[in-house]
């Protein structure tokens, strides 16, 4: 079996859509830039299809690896035969060539081995024939050296039956399906650990099948398992798996046959259940981060599209109560003009001069928006705000601010502002990311931006390189303003990375702004690939060329030279105008395949469209400030925060969040609440239940 082969029969994609992309892959090709630029090569796959091929052909790479390190290990025993070549050789499924390999793995010393050392194995072996005979007398001739009596040389016999059942494949392979299919999983309360572990009270004495567990319960029970509160056991009925075993080995009915069914049942209780449970549990723990991070994965996406503010001046607050509010004031692009501190809560009470300073800066830099964090104090920030009267009409957003302290004290931050202290980064990070929160939330690790599912328990390798994923895709879907994106939003643009968007941004810095895009081809070592890579995906708002600040392609400049020739236009004047282009017909540029003209025309129409929609204010339920306020059945406006498998949560103006149970989410079912609802979506809900004691509201959503 060869790569393409392999992925096409799990990811059901064409045979030669595949081999075109495993192709463009190998020239360098990055998954933004296959599913923009070369539709005519992969016949139109998406990001998604094209990053699954990519991982598919890794995974058959580490197959094979493995596949080899396997042969080689037998072969230098001396124990690899043509046969066992071909199965080790076509076998691509990992748990199945680790079943082949099992017997010849380098064990520690186990109770089967020092019963071979001891000379047992053919006493296993005669007793394993089931021929007849009698074990005790056929045990009498292996009664010598550190063997006493028959009753060691049968247990030693067991031993080895024990040992050799666990590890023949295909026994294996019949349990291991068996696991899978009728598992119950199954969690108690560790003794003593009842009043610690409360959180966990609702699987103290908890049981279902394995196979009907959704996975944020799975995560929870295997982060309480972790913790040490809970007991967790993965197993199907005993009787069944025995029966399997008892069908497979037992050939008769005689005294080695009862021998070899007591060696069943030693090797399932000892050997095989464990081991089995183990890989099962994985199996299911995989199955689950998989679902989790593909939950974080569509969150963090539309927390990264979420609506920007755009290009205005903003008034940015961190909140605080003892340690006052930071305020910072922000130009257009983002650059910090001034930063104050002011004391209008407890126990300063200083809401007069708090409210004339922030005037006073409103009015001397002409703020036309202010970002207020959500943390400490934002609520009550908030109401003291809306309190000001301003001379011009000033829009009061709440930001999410999840993950600025973490900005804050990071080495970009620190490289952005050496001089100013942890609290001034943070107001910034807030006031830039109503501004633009894909260019700043690019700063932070995605982990830490509060929109995932048990994230700490999943696979953390197979986290960081699928949100990395998501954070290039968004990247480059809005695309990047060469002369004024940070070298960390740079450096997630196809084909760029760390090292050349700090060149481009040192180009930019002595260099002015770039003209073109051809200029980048002067930036240190950005070569023809990079180029070819990153170009699309780049803008300059004040190009000559105005194609510069579009989605098309340098590689397809001319063609778009002969559609304006061809309507005796100049290229600025067919950008936008639609009449004309709809005169432009596929079948007049036969140079160009249909995949490109269509999105060609798409992008003439509208050039450099941020897919993105605007920042929206809002406003909370002003007699709503604790959980305390809330009444069953009382209705609110909300912001949803974070959206998982069970169901969303809903930011209405308090500490707590509220959960929205997707049997509430709509007057129809609902299996993904993604289908539903969005990050940062306006909703308003109904209270249906409050549990101060476990500070838990649940809340409905309300029909638009």
């Amino acid at each position: 079996m060869n790569s393409s082969t392999y992925i096409q029969k799990i990811s059901q994609i064409d045979q030669k859509q595949i081999e075109a992309t495993l192709a463009l892959l190998n020239e360098g090709g990055t998954v933004p830039f296959i599913a923009r630029y070369r539709k005519e090569k992969t016949k139109g796959l998406d990001e998604v299809q094209i990053a699954q091929i990519r991982d598919l052909h890794k995974q058959f790479d580490e197959l094979i690896a493995r596949q080899q390190t396997i042969l080689k290990s037998i072969e230098e025993q001396g124990k690899l035969n043509e046969q066992l070549r071909e199965r080790i050789s076509s076998c691509f499924d990992s748990n199945m060539l680790e079943d082949l390999y099992l017997p010849f793995k380098q064990k520690r010393l186990t109770r089967g081995e020092k019963a071979r050392k001891l000379g047992l194995e053919p006493l296993a072996k005669m007793i394993m024939a089931q021929r007849g005979g009698d074990p005790e007398y056929m045990s009498e001739k292996f009664i010598r050296g550190e063997i006493n009596d028959v009753d060691e040389a049968l247990a030693g016999a067991n031993d080895i039956m024990a040992e050799f059942m666990n590890e023949n494949s295909i026994i294996r392979d019949k349990l291991r399906r068996l696991f899978q299919r009728k598992s119950m999983l199954t969690s108690r309360i560790l003794k003593g650990k009842r009043e610690e572990g409360e959180k966990y009270k609702d699987y103290f004495d908890f049981s279902q099948p394995l196979y009907r567990v959704p996975s944020h319960r799975f995560l929870a029970i295997y982060r309480g398992e972790r913790e040490g509160y809970l007991g967790l056991k993965v197993q199907p009925e005993k009787e069944e798996a025995l029966s399997i075993m008892e069908r497979f080995f037992v050939k008769g009915n005689d005294a080695c046959s009862q021998m070899v069914l007591e060696a069943c049942k030693d090797s399932y209780s000892r050997l095989l259940a464990p081991s089995l449970e183990n890989e099962t549990i994985n199996l299911a723990k995989e199955k689950a981060d998989l679902e989790a991070i593909q939950i974080f994965s569509k969150n963090l996406n539309q927390l990264l599209l979420a609506p920007p503010l755009g290009s205005k001046r903003v008034l940015a607050i961190d909140p605080g109560f003892r340690t006052g509010c930071k305020l910072v004031c922000l130009d257009e692009q983002g650059k910090l003009l001034n930063n104050q501190t002011i004391y209008p809560h407890p126990p300063q009470n200083e809401k007069s001069k708090a409210s004339t300073k922030i005037q006073q800066l409103i009015e001397q830099y002409k703020i036309e928006a202010l970002a207020i964090g959500d943390g400490t104090a934002g609520r009550e920030t908030e109401q003291f705000i809306k309190q000001i009267r301003f001379r011009s009409d000033i829009e009061v957003y709440v930001v999410r601010e999840d993950g600025a302290s973490i900005y804050s004290a990071s080495p970009i931050a620190r490289k952005e502002f050496p001089d100013y202290d942890v609290t001034v980064r943070g107001a910034v990070s807030i006031g830039r990311r109503l501004m633009d929160p894909l260019a700043e939330l690019v700063k932070i690790d995605p982990k830490s931006i509060g929109v995932g599912q048990y994230q700490h328990e999943v696979n953390q390798q197979h986290l960081k390189n699928a949100l990395n994923d998501v954070v290039i895709s968004a990247v480059n879907a809005v695309g990047v303003e060469l002369n004024t994106a940070s070298p960390s939003l740079l450096s997630y643009v196809s084909g760029l990375g760390e090292s050349l968007a700090e060149n481009i941004v040192n180009h930019r810095n002595e260099q002015g702004p770039f003209a073109s895009r051809q200029d980048l081809k002067k930036v240190k070592r950005l070569g023809d690939k990079a180029f070819e890579q990153c170009a699309g995906f780049l803008r300059i708002k004040e190009a000559q060329n105005p194609l510069d600040n579009s989605a098309i392609h340098p590689e397809r400049y001319q063609e778009i030279e002969l559609m304006a020739q061809s309507l005796k236009m100049k290229i600025e004047d067919l950008i936008g105008n639609n009449k004309a282009i709809e005169q432009l017909k596929e079948s007049d540029f036969p140079n160009i395949d249909t995949y490109t003209f269509k999105d060609l025309i798409s992008e003439l129409k509208k050039p450099g469209r941020d897919p993105r929609q605007k920042a929206r204010s809002f406003e909370f339920r002003e007699s709503v400030k604790t959980i305390e306020d809330l009444e069953i059945g009382m209705r609110l406006p909300g912001i949803v925060t974070n959206i998982t498998a069970f169901g969303a949560f809903v930011n209405i103006g308090i500490k707590e969040n509220g959960l929205i149970h997707k049997s509430q989410l709509a007057d129809h079912y609902v299996n993904d609440p993604n289908e539903v609802l969005a990050i940062h979506e306006q909703v308003e809900v109904q209270v249906l239940e409050v549990d101060l004691p476990r500070k838990r509201i649940a809340l409905k959503r309300l029909s638009d």
